[in-house]
């Protein structure tokens, strides 16, 4: 009943100080709307990266020929090494080289820039790629100037003016590529597929290499039947061993790549977490501040239930409750506008939204800490004033 009262007590006393409950109530919005949205959105970019690799499978691999071993002069890999790759270890199931290069495309006085990648029928299957409309390539058409766009490419193209797409003719770099088919929007983000297929114009690997400026394979991905990430990169590096004497190559399975974005994030939401922490130090500093302001102006009031009886623990515990109070409808605040904010962030970024429940629980309980942090040492000076020098005033 006491402590009810005094909550009581304390809203009554904060709301008649609208303006300077408000202002100590900025910095604890603030900070706690801080740490809710950056959380949360870090929550929403790891959920996005996960659902890629739980779209693809845990059982693709990237292979990468290492240049920090054998110099930059050295050239790609040769393509019919990589395709008789599964011959030689019956745990590689498939393999998908590709290339990729730029190119400009011009019309209407509109210039729009593009990813050309060069795949073959397999980089579909592995990469998961489906078609929106038309067909996919298929190894039938090799050294034809035929390509797929990806799905910004074919929406730039449509708001330039150009209607029809599947069967049009474009200029894309310094070949003309007929259009067969538009691919369905990929999540962004991390993965193991390569970057930027919405923006792009893909060809056959066969045909890239004969017209791209740059035609060395560096990277391929595979699909492997074993769960063992260290046999898989063991059989891959020693037929590459044997292949060319000295030959190194870097093998990323998605174990790997999944454990070291999780590493990632874990730093990224503890430097978003230290930020917003930094803003609650200020705003309970400037509670601290609002609370001897207060205590300073009740002196008269502090004094009266000093003389009708009140012990100093009461004083002390009517003040801690108050900046308690104030703290948490900031929180409350501050944890709605941070709900807002990561929102807002997924729904421009097409993402799923989520919220971080754990962000929310800690959000409270920071702010119920911020309260009695900063408000101890105002409750305590004023549980200690002169209850006589009080009255005088």
């Amino acid at each position: 009943m006491i402590i009810k009262a005094n909550i009581k007590e304390a809203l009554k006393s904060l709301i008649t100080a609208k303006q300077r409950t408000i202002l100590a109530l900025i910095g604890i919005v603030i900070g706690i709307g801080s740490v809710i949205g950056m959380v949360s959105i870090g929550t929403i970019v790891q959920n996005e990266a996960l659902k890629q690799f739980r779209d693809m499978g845990i059982d693709i691999v990237s292979v990468t020929k290492d240049y920090e071993e054998q110099g930059s002069s050295d050239k790609g890999f040769n393509i019919d090494d990589i395709y008789n790759l599964p011959h030689y270890s019956p745990s590689i199931k498939k393999v998908a080289p590709y290339i990729m290069s730029s190119a400009q495309y011009s019309y209407a006085g509109q210039d729009m820039y593009l990813e050309l990648m060069g795949v073959d029928e397999s980089f579909f299957d592995l990469n998961k790629l489906y078609i929106r409309e038309g067909r996919p390539l298929s190894d039938l058409d090799r050294n034809r100037f035929f390509c797929v766009i990806g799905s910004e490419t074919a929406d730039m193209l449509r708001k330039a003016g150009i209607k029809k797409l599947i069967g049009g003719q474009f200029l894309f770099g310094e070949r003309i590529y007929t259009v067969v088919g538009i691919l369905k929007n990929l999540p962004e983000g991390g993965g193991m597929r390569p970057s930027g297929i919405n923006r792009s114009a893909i060809t056959h690997i066969s045909t890239a290499m004969r017209v791209f400026t740059t035609n060395d394979i560096t990277t391929f991905m595979a699909r492997v039947s074993t769960e063992d990430s260290k046999t898989v990169k063991a059989v891959i590096e020693n037929y590459f061993n044997k292949k060319a004497r000295g030959l190194r190559v870097r093998v990323r399975t998605a174990e790997e790549l999944i454990t070291q974005m999780q590493k990632q994030m874990q730093l990224f939401t503890l430097l978003l977490g230290a930020i917003g922490s930094i803003a609650l130090i200020v705003g309970g500093i400037g509670v601290m501040n609002v609370m001897l302001i207060s205590v300073t102006e009740r002196r008269k009031e502090i004094g009266i239930r000093r003389a009708l009886g009140a012990q100093r623990n009461d004083i002390e515990t009517q003040f801690i409750i108050e900046s308690v109070t104030l703290c948490f409808v900031g929180g409350i605040i501050g944890i709605i506008i941070g709900i807002i904010i990561s929102y807002v962030f997924a729904h421009f970024s097409k993402w799923e939204f989520l919220i971080s429940q754990s962000a929310i629980v800690l959000g409270f309980c920071v702010a119920t800490a911020v309260g009695v942090f900063f408000g101890y040492y105002p409750a305590r000076s004023a549980a200690h004033l002169d209850p006589a020098a009080a009255l005088r005033e």
